[in-house]
Protein backbone atom coordinates (compact mmCIF):
# COMPACT_ATOMS: atom_id res chain seq x y z
CA UNK A 1 0.00 0.00 0.00
CA UNK A 2 1.08 3.82 -0.36
CA UNK A 3 -0.55 6.65 0.96
CA UNK A 4 -1.42 9.49 -1.11
CA UNK A 5 -3.12 13.32 -0.06
CA UNK A 6 -6.29 14.18 -2.64
CA UNK A 7 -7.96 17.56 -2.52
CA UNK A 8 -11.11 17.75 -4.63
CA UNK A 9 -12.06 21.01 -6.08
CA UNK A 10 -15.69 23.03 -6.67
CA UNK A 11 -18.91 20.94 -7.37
CA UNK A 12 -16.78 17.59 -7.26
CA UNK A 13 -17.19 18.06 -3.81
CA UNK A 14 -20.80 16.93 -3.95
CA UNK A 15 -19.72 13.56 -4.66
CA UNK A 16 -17.39 12.86 -1.23
CA UNK A 17 -18.98 12.63 2.40
CA UNK A 18 -19.44 15.66 4.27
CA UNK A 19 -15.96 14.87 6.47
CA UNK A 20 -14.08 15.28 3.37
CA UNK A 21 -15.05 17.88 1.30
CA UNK A 22 -13.20 20.96 -0.07
CA UNK A 23 -9.90 20.17 1.98
CA UNK A 24 -6.79 18.05 1.93
CA UNK A 25 -7.33 14.26 3.71
CA UNK A 26 -4.41 11.45 2.65
CA UNK A 27 -5.89 8.40 1.78
CA UNK A 28 -4.44 4.58 1.53
CA UNK A 29 -4.15 3.38 -1.93
CA UNK A 30 -3.27 0.08 -3.75
CA UNK A 31 0.74 -0.01 -4.88
CA UNK A 32 -0.51 -0.34 -8.45
CA UNK A 33 -3.30 2.00 -8.75
CA UNK A 34 -3.90 4.82 -10.85
CA UNK A 35 -5.45 8.18 -10.43
CA UNK A 36 -8.41 7.44 -11.82
CA UNK A 37 -9.26 4.24 -9.55
CA UNK A 38 -8.22 5.74 -6.98
CA UNK A 39 -10.92 9.40 -7.46
CA UNK A 40 -13.66 7.07 -8.37
CA UNK A 41 -12.79 4.69 -5.44
CA UNK A 42 -13.24 7.83 -3.70
CA UNK A 43 -16.95 8.62 -5.24
CA UNK A 44 -15.70 10.75 -8.01
CA UNK A 45 -16.91 9.61 -11.48
CA UNK A 46 -14.48 9.87 -14.41
CA UNK A 47 -16.74 11.49 -16.73
CA UNK A 48 -16.44 14.33 -13.96
CA UNK A 49 -13.02 15.43 -14.06
CA UNK A 50 -11.74 18.54 -16.28
CA UNK A 51 -7.55 18.14 -14.60
CA UNK A 52 -5.82 16.14 -12.49
CA UNK A 53 -2.24 17.76 -11.06
CA UNK A 54 -0.31 15.49 -9.56
CA UNK A 55 2.19 17.37 -7.09
CA UNK A 56 1.83 20.51 -8.96
CA UNK A 57 2.03 19.29 -12.59
CA UNK A 58 -0.59 17.77 -14.69
CA UNK A 59 -1.37 14.09 -14.93
CA UNK A 60 -3.08 11.93 -16.77
CA UNK A 61 -5.97 9.56 -15.29
CA UNK A 62 -3.93 7.01 -16.47
CA UNK A 63 -0.51 7.68 -13.54
CA UNK A 64 0.16 5.20 -11.25
CA UNK A 65 -0.03 6.56 -7.58
CA UNK A 66 3.26 6.89 -5.51
CA UNK A 67 4.14 6.97 -2.06
CA UNK A 68 3.47 10.63 -0.93
CA UNK A 69 1.54 11.70 -4.23
CA UNK A 70 -0.17 15.11 -3.59
CA UNK A 71 -3.51 14.82 -6.09
CA UNK A 72 -5.59 17.65 -7.00
CA UNK A 73 -8.79 17.47 -9.14
CA UNK A 74 -10.77 19.86 -10.82
CA UNK A 75 -14.20 19.63 -12.47
CA UNK A 76 -14.55 19.54 -16.32
CA UNK A 77 -15.27 17.09 -19.00
CA UNK A 78 -13.72 15.79 -22.36
CA UNK A 79 -14.37 17.83 -25.58
CA UNK A 80 -17.78 16.32 -26.66
CA UNK A 81 -18.10 13.82 -29.71
CA UNK A 82 -19.20 15.12 -32.97
CA UNK A 83 -22.06 14.95 -33.73
CA UNK A 84 -23.58 15.05 -30.21
CA UNK A 85 -26.00 12.46 -29.36
CA UNK A 86 -27.16 10.96 -25.82
CA UNK A 87 -28.81 8.55 -24.16
CA UNK A 88 -30.34 9.27 -21.22
CA UNK A 89 -31.25 6.65 -18.37
CA UNK A 90 -34.60 5.23 -16.67
CA UNK A 91 -35.16 8.63 -14.58
CA UNK A 92 -34.60 11.00 -17.36
CA UNK A 93 -37.38 11.19 -19.13
CA UNK A 94 -37.98 14.61 -19.20
CA UNK A 95 -35.11 15.68 -19.61
CA UNK A 96 -34.86 13.55 -23.26
CA UNK A 97 -37.87 14.61 -24.00
CA UNK A 98 -36.53 17.90 -24.15
CA UNK A 99 -33.57 17.46 -25.81
CA UNK A 100 -35.27 16.04 -28.44
CA UNK A 101 -37.56 19.23 -28.35
CA UNK A 102 -34.58 21.26 -28.99
CA UNK A 103 -33.47 18.90 -31.44
CA UNK A 104 -30.40 16.72 -29.85
CA UNK A 105 -30.65 12.86 -31.17
CA UNK A 106 -31.31 11.41 -27.55
CA UNK A 107 -32.35 7.52 -27.11
CA UNK A 108 -34.39 6.98 -24.11
CA UNK A 109 -36.60 3.98 -22.99
CA UNK A 110 -37.85 3.78 -19.09
CA UNK A 111 -36.89 -0.43 -19.97
CA UNK A 112 -32.95 0.43 -20.32
CA UNK A 113 -30.79 -1.43 -17.92
CA UNK A 114 -27.20 0.10 -16.79
CA UNK A 115 -25.18 -2.55 -18.80
CA UNK A 116 -27.28 -1.35 -21.91
CA UNK A 117 -26.43 2.29 -21.50
CA UNK A 118 -23.33 1.74 -21.20
CA UNK A 119 -23.11 -0.97 -24.13
CA UNK A 120 -25.00 1.45 -26.57
CA UNK A 121 -22.72 4.60 -25.29
CA UNK A 122 -19.91 2.98 -26.03
CA UNK A 123 -21.04 1.45 -29.89
CA UNK A 124 -22.28 4.94 -30.51
CA UNK A 125 -19.93 7.81 -29.03
CA UNK A 126 -22.93 8.47 -27.23
CA UNK A 127 -23.01 10.99 -23.84
CA UNK A 128 -24.76 9.26 -20.72
CA UNK A 129 -27.07 11.55 -18.56
CA UNK A 130 -27.47 10.20 -15.49
CA UNK A 131 -28.79 10.87 -12.12
CA UNK A 132 -26.59 7.14 -11.20
CA UNK A 133 -22.78 8.15 -10.28
CA UNK A 134 -22.55 4.30 -10.06
CA UNK A 135 -23.43 3.98 -13.75
CA UNK A 136 -20.63 6.80 -14.98
CA UNK A 137 -18.10 4.63 -13.23
CA UNK A 138 -18.29 1.79 -15.96
CA UNK A 139 -15.26 1.68 -17.60
CA UNK A 140 -17.05 1.36 -20.93
CA UNK A 141 -18.26 5.07 -20.59
CA UNK A 142 -16.20 7.32 -22.07
CA UNK A 143 -18.17 10.83 -22.00
CA UNK A 144 -21.05 11.14 -19.02
CA UNK A 145 -22.96 13.82 -17.30
CA UNK A 146 -23.99 13.79 -14.29
CA UNK A 147 -27.55 15.56 -13.94
CA UNK A 148 -27.60 17.41 -10.65
CA UNK A 149 -31.06 18.89 -11.08
CA UNK A 150 -34.07 16.88 -10.03
CA UNK A 151 -36.30 18.87 -12.89
CA UNK A 152 -36.49 18.70 -16.46
CA UNK A 153 -36.13 22.35 -17.15
CA UNK A 154 -33.54 22.72 -14.96
CA UNK A 155 -31.40 19.76 -16.15
CA UNK A 156 -31.83 20.53 -19.87
CA UNK A 157 -30.21 24.23 -19.14
CA UNK A 158 -27.06 21.94 -16.97
CA UNK A 159 -26.45 19.87 -20.46
CA UNK A 160 -26.93 22.30 -22.98
CA UNK A 161 -24.33 25.22 -20.78
CA UNK A 162 -21.91 21.90 -20.16
CA UNK A 163 -21.42 21.40 -23.64
CA UNK A 164 -22.28 24.64 -25.08
CA UNK A 165 -25.34 23.42 -27.27
CA UNK A 166 -27.77 26.37 -27.00
CA UNK A 167 -26.47 27.66 -30.60
CA UNK A 168 -26.64 24.10 -32.62
CA UNK A 169 -30.18 23.82 -31.56
CA UNK A 170 -32.40 22.88 -33.90
CA UNK A 171 -35.90 22.68 -32.12
CA UNK A 172 -38.94 21.18 -33.33
CA UNK A 173 -37.05 18.64 -36.22
CA UNK A 174 -37.41 15.45 -34.20
CA UNK A 175 -40.07 13.18 -32.99
CA UNK A 176 -41.04 14.03 -29.28
CA UNK A 177 -41.95 10.35 -28.81
CA UNK A 178 -39.39 8.29 -30.67
CA UNK A 179 -36.46 10.52 -32.08
CA UNK A 180 -36.65 10.45 -35.56
CA UNK A 181 -36.66 13.03 -38.01
CA UNK A 182 -39.45 14.87 -38.78
CA UNK A 183 -40.48 15.61 -42.60
CA UNK A 184 -42.26 18.22 -44.00
CA UNK A 185 -45.95 16.58 -45.23
CA UNK A 186 -48.38 17.92 -47.57
CA UNK A 187 -52.06 18.59 -45.49
CA UNK A 188 -53.85 16.74 -48.34
CA UNK A 189 -51.57 13.34 -47.21
CA UNK A 190 -52.57 13.70 -43.29
CA UNK A 191 -55.86 15.75 -43.81
CA UNK A 192 -58.08 12.52 -42.93
CA UNK A 193 -55.93 11.98 -39.61
CA UNK A 194 -56.81 15.18 -37.90
CA UNK A 195 -59.09 16.65 -35.74
CA UNK A 196 -61.69 19.01 -37.67
CA UNK A 197 -60.54 22.39 -35.74
CA UNK A 198 -56.80 21.35 -36.26
CA UNK A 199 -57.96 20.75 -40.36
CA UNK A 200 -59.26 24.26 -40.39
CA UNK A 201 -57.01 26.70 -38.73
CA UNK A 202 -53.55 24.91 -39.55
CA UNK A 203 -51.78 24.33 -42.80
CA UNK A 204 -47.96 23.30 -42.27
CA UNK A 205 -47.50 19.67 -40.82
CA UNK A 206 -44.51 17.55 -39.87
CA UNK A 207 -44.56 13.53 -39.85
CA UNK A 208 -42.56 11.24 -38.06
CA UNK A 209 -42.23 7.74 -40.76
CA UNK A 210 -41.08 5.86 -37.58
CA UNK A 211 -44.54 6.16 -35.30
CA UNK A 212 -46.57 8.06 -37.72
CA UNK A 213 -47.40 11.06 -35.45
CA UNK A 214 -48.45 14.29 -37.14
CA UNK A 215 -47.57 17.58 -35.52
CA UNK A 216 -48.86 21.27 -35.83
CA UNK A 217 -48.18 24.58 -34.22
CA UNK A 218 -50.86 24.50 -31.72
CA UNK A 219 -51.39 25.54 -28.71
CA UNK A 220 -49.39 23.10 -27.58
CA UNK A 221 -46.93 24.10 -29.67
CA UNK A 222 -46.71 27.90 -28.39
CA UNK A 223 -46.15 26.25 -25.04
CA UNK A 224 -43.52 24.12 -26.04
CA UNK A 225 -41.86 27.01 -28.03
CA UNK A 226 -42.01 29.44 -25.02
CA UNK A 227 -39.96 26.59 -22.63
CA UNK A 228 -37.45 26.35 -25.16
CA UNK A 229 -36.94 29.86 -25.38
CA UNK A 230 -36.29 29.73 -21.70
CA UNK A 231 -34.18 26.67 -21.89
CA UNK A 232 -31.99 27.96 -24.80
CA UNK A 233 -31.84 31.79 -22.82
CA UNK A 234 -33.80 32.94 -26.74
CA UNK A 235 -35.59 36.25 -26.98
CA UNK A 236 -39.28 35.70 -28.67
Amino acid sequence: MVTATFHFHDELNDFLPAARRHRAFATPCARAATAKHMIEALGVPHTEVGLVQINGAAAGLDQMLQEGDRVSVFPGSLPPPSPVLFVADAHLGGLARLLRMAGFDTLYDNAFHDAEIAAISAQQQRIVLTRDRDLLIRKEIMHGCYVRALKAEPQAQQVLARYRLARQARPFTLCLHCNAPLRPVAKTEVEAELPPQVRALHQTFRRCDVCARVYWKGSHWQRMDSLLRRILDRPA
